[in-house]
C-alpha cells in the first residue's frame, strides 16, 4: 500500500453511548500516524456517506472537540441502515464506490457498526481484489446487543448493561414503596432481539436472592404464559410485588414473537417492540393487579452520563487498534476484545477474520440462564459485573451534560453524477 493515502471512517447501525470514543481513537491514530496516512474522510451516515461522495474532512475539526468525542453519545458523523447487496446483484453499487475512493485518494476502510456492518466491511475488502482498487478493510466492533462473536464483549454494551442494572434497582425501589396500596408489578422492556444479554444486565440490580427484578424475559427462552402468570402471583404473594426486565425479541416454542410488526427495517430484520404492554395485559387479564411499564428504546444506549469507565476505555482503545492493524497491513479483519485469565478482570486486544463475524450471533449461552428460565446464574453474573465498572462522568455546563457538535465541514465532491438508491 501506497503511503499517505487517505482513510475512510464511517459509523453504522444503531448508535450507542460510546461509539464516538471510537471514533476519537482512529481520528486521534491517524493524525498521529502522518509518515502513513494523508486525511481521514468520515462518511456522513454511514456507508451512504460514501456511496452519495458526501465525506466530511476531519482535519478540520480541532484536537480539543476530536477529544471530546470520548464523552459525547450518538454517532457524530451520522450511521445508517443500509445493506448493500451482493456484487453479482448490483455492481453498480460497488463500482460507485471505487470511484468515490479513487476520486479521494482513499486506501483506508474502517467501518464501525456490528454484525451487519461486519458484512458491508468484509464486501467491501472482497471487491476490492475483485476491481482490482488495493484498500485495507477493518472492522471496529460497536453494538449494544454484545451479540457479536469471538469478542468477549462488545463496546457499547457495558454502558448500556450499567443503565438497564442501574434503572432496574431504582424503579424496583418505587415498585416496593407503592405496592401496598398501589402499583403491585412493574416491566421495563429493553433491546434484544435474538440475543439477551441486555434483559441479564438488569439482573444485576439483584444483591441477594431473592431480590428485584423477579423475572427475566430472555429470547433464548420460549416463553410460557402460563408459567409467566405463575411466577408472577408467587413473587406478588411472598413480597408484596414483582419486578420484571423484557427482552424485545421474547418469544414462543413457535418462534414467534410475542409481540412485534409486519414492517422490517433497512437490514431486513423485524421490527419489535410492545411487549411490555403485551405482557402487562397478560398481567391484568389473569390478575386483575395494578402494574406499570416502562419502555428503555435510545434512552438506553444513549445514556453517556452514566457510561461504564470500562466501556469507554475499550471502545476507545478498539479504535486506535484498528488504526495499527492497518499500518501492520492487514485487512479484513475486526478488532477483538480478549478477557484475560485470572481472578481480577483485565483485558487485551486480537484481531479476528471478517467472514467468521459477518451475519453471526452470540446468544446467551445456557449456563447463564437459571434453571427456571427467570434469571441469571453466578456464571452470568461473573461474565457480566465487570464490563459495567468504573465512572467516565462527562463535563457539565449549567447543570447539563457538555456534549460536543462537530463541524462537520464537507470535502469538495469530484464527481459529477449523483449516486441513485
Amino acid at each position: 500500500m501506497t503511503k499517505n493515502r487517505n482513510a475512510f471512517y464511517a459509523q453504522s447501525g444503531g448508535v450507542t453511548s460510546v461509539i464516538n470514543a471510537s471514533a476519537s481513537g482512529v481520528i486521534e491514530a491517524v493524525r498521529e500516524n502522518k509518515d502513513t496516512f494523508g486525511k481521514l474522510y468520515a462518511g456522513l451516515n454511514g456507508i451512504i456517506g460514501a456511496l452519495q461522495e458526501e465525506l466530511v474532512d476531519t482535519s478540520k475539526e480541532s484536537a480539543s472537540a476530536i477529544a471530546a468525542l470520548k464523552h459525547t453519545p450518538g454517532g457524530a458523523f451520522g450511521s445508517c441502515r443500509y445493506k448493500m447487496k451482493n456484487y453479482e446483484d448490483s455492481p453498480a453499487e460497488y463500482n460507485r464506490l471505487i470511484d468515490v475512493f479513487k476520486a479521494h485518494n482513499i486506501g483506508y476502510f474502517f467501518y464501525n457498526g456490528g454484525g451487519d456492518s461486519a458484512d458491508t466491511c468484509l464486501k467491501v475488502s472482497q471487491i476490492s481484489e475483485k476491481l482490482g482498487y488495493p484498500i485495507q478493510a477493518i472492522h471496529i466492533p460497536k453494538t449494544i446487543d454484545n451479540d457479536l462473536p469471538l469478542t468477549d464483549c462488545s463496546p457499547g454494551f457495558g454502558s448500556v448493561a450499567k443503565y438497564i442494572a442501574t434503572s432496574t434497582k431504582e424503579a424496583s425501589l418505587d415498585t416496593q414503596s407503592m405496592c401496598a396500596t398501589s402499583t403491585k408489578v412493574f416491566i421495563l422492556e429493553v433491546m434484544g432481539r435474538h440475543a439477551g444479554w441486555i434483559a441479564a444486565a438488569g439482573g444485576l440490580a439483584a444483591e441477594k436472592v431473592g431480590d428485584p427484578p423477579h423475572i427475566i424475559l430472555f429470547p433464548e427462552i420460549a416463553f410460557s404464559r402460563e408459567a409467566f402468570i405463575s411466577k408472577v402471583e408467587e413473587t406478588i404473594t411472598a413480597k408484596g410485588y414483582c419486578v420484571i426486565v423484557a427482552s424485545e425479541g421474547v418469544q414462543y416454542s413457535d418462534g414467534a414473537h410475542i409481540s412485534g410488526s409486519l414492517n422490517k427495517d433497512a437490514f431486513g430484520h423485524q421490527q419489535l417492540g410492545g411487549v411490555a404492554p403485551t405482557l402487562a395485559s397478560m398481567i391484568k387479564q389473569s390478575t386483575g393487579y395494578k402494574y406499570h411499564w416502562a419502555l428503555a428504546d435510545y434512552l438506553q444506549r444513549s445514556a453517556r452520563h452514566i457510561a461504564s469507565k470500562t466501556d469507554v476505555d475499550q471502545a476507545y482503545a478498539v479504535g486506535r487498534r484498528a488504526v495499527e492493524l492497518a499500518i501492520q497491513g492487514k485487512s479484513s479483519v475486526m478488532v477483538s476484545i480478549e478477557r484475560d485469565t485470572g481472578n481480577n478482570y483485565s483485558w487485551s486486544l486480537g484481531e479476528v477474520p471478517l467472514d467468521k463475524v459477518a451475519n453471526m450471533e452470540k446468544k446467551m449461552p445456557r449456563s447463564f440462564i437459571t434453571k427456571d428460565g427467570f434469571g441469571i446464574t453466578k456464571k452470568a453474573r461473573t461474565y457480566l459485573e465487570p464490563l459495567i465498572v468504573g465512572e467516565d462522568h462527562p463535563p457539565y455546563k449549567h447543570g447539563l451534560p457538555d456534549y460536543v457538535t462537530l463541524k462537520n465541514i464537507m470535502v469538495p465532491k469530484k464527481i459529477n453524477s449523483p449516486f441513485e438508491r
